[in-house]
């Protein structure tokens, strides 16, 4: 915003969109809402902590409910029951030959590998009770150019594997939420603008991936190229003592000036 007053007080600039948008940490539904109607620019810059380094790939994320359905029964009545938590765990045991299998794909530039996680899991009602149900809440943080289609596909493999091996596991999987992963190509304009304006300000050229998932992406795929740029670092965020550098927020705002200046002329 500062770099954006200073703009506007004279001299060589673009046309300017400073874009505040809400519901970033969920599902980035501001940011869907800006681009939807059809939000045209040659490029953006978004402003998370990236330590002054500029971020052009990001991961995306889908989340994925599997259900696992048992029989209730008492505790003491095996030939009857069937134990849906149980079941979860074969999956959630099969998965990690998923997990090795992704490190051992070939390695993105900036953002390595992919990788999935369980978030959370529920089901049973009692200790002396075979729980009839139980939920699994998945995670799996993609590569750019990865579908959900094709990563609900490969959960599913998982999943058929674990039936053969046990014929009593009835389970389906649904895809909840998935937000693609982007990039911009490094030899951009956009990303060597960046670092050559950081070079003016004493910013050392740096160029890293951004692991979370970003409003970058709503750009990125409404084919506004975007980066992530700014001050801070995402290890101090979230935390109990949340803070910038203000040299940095500082260093960031003249950066950001002398790169909307070097657009203009």
């Amino acid at each position: 915003m500062a770099a954006a007053k200073r703009l506007a007080a004279g001299g060589p600039r673009p046309n300017l969109v400073v874009a505040l948008t809400a519901d970033e940490e969920h599902a980035s539904l501001g940011m869907e809402a800006l681009v939807r109607p059809g939000l045209r620019a040659d490029l953006a810059v978004v402003c998370e902590p990236t330590r002054l380094a500029v971020m052009p790939a990001h991961k995306g994320f889908v989340w994925i409910e599997a259900s696992f359905a048992g029989r209730a029964a008492h505790g003491s009545r095996p030939e009857l029951g069937v134990d849906a938590i149980r079941h979860a765990g074969l999956y959630l045991a099969a998965l990690d030959g998923y997990a090795a299998e992704l490190n051992a794909r070939d390695a993105h530039p900036l953002l390595a590998h992919g990788s999935f996680h369980a978030g959370t899991i529920r089901g049973g009602t009692a200790e002396s009770v075979y729980p009839d149900e139980c939920a699994l809440l998945l995670e799996r943080r993609t590569m750019p150019g990865e579908t959900p289609d094709a990563v609900l596909a490969e959960f599913q493999g998982v999943l058929d594997q674990v039936r053969e091996r046990e014929s009593s596991v009835r389970a389906s999987l649904e895809m909840t939420l998935a937000r693609p992963g982007t990039e911009v190509p490094v030899s951009s304009r956009l990303v060597q603008g960046l670092l050559q304006a950081g070079e003016v300000h004493g910013v050392q050229p740096v160029v890293e991936g951004m692991t979370a998932w970003v409003d970058a992406a709503f750009l990125n795929e409404a084919g506004i190229p975007a980066v992530c740029f700014g001050p801070g670092d995402i290890a101090q965020a979230h935390t109990a003592d949340e803070w910038v550098e203000a040299s940095q927020i500082s260093a960031c705002a003249d950066v950001l000036e002398t790169f909307a200046r070097g657009l203009a002329e």
